[in-house]
């Protein structure tokens, strides 16, 4: 699960940087690197980033029940 999360908040902060791009630049570095925005490729990673930030939604809600300390070393609400 560890692994998931890494995986998926990885996948989170390059959408965000890709968006940051777009927003600064009008570059989209996932676009240009896999073959255009209708690319199969660019499109897999597009709905990657997606699932990734619906998953870290997970952890987030966590963060908002418990004390933010808690909530960062793993520990969920039932255990001490």
């Amino acid at each position: 699960m560890k692994t998931l999360n890494i995986l998926t908040l990885l996948l989170v902060v390059i959408g965000g940087i890709n968006w940051g791009l777009v927003g600064f630049f009008q570059f989209d570095l996932v676009a240009t690197l896999f073959g255009g925005q209708a690319g199969v490729v660019a499109r897999i990673v597009y709905a990657l980033v997606g699932l990734s930030a619906l998953w870290q939604l997970i952890p987030l809600v966590a963060a908002m029940k418990t004390d933010e300390v808690r909530a960062e070393r793993g520990a969920g609400p039932l255990t001490h």
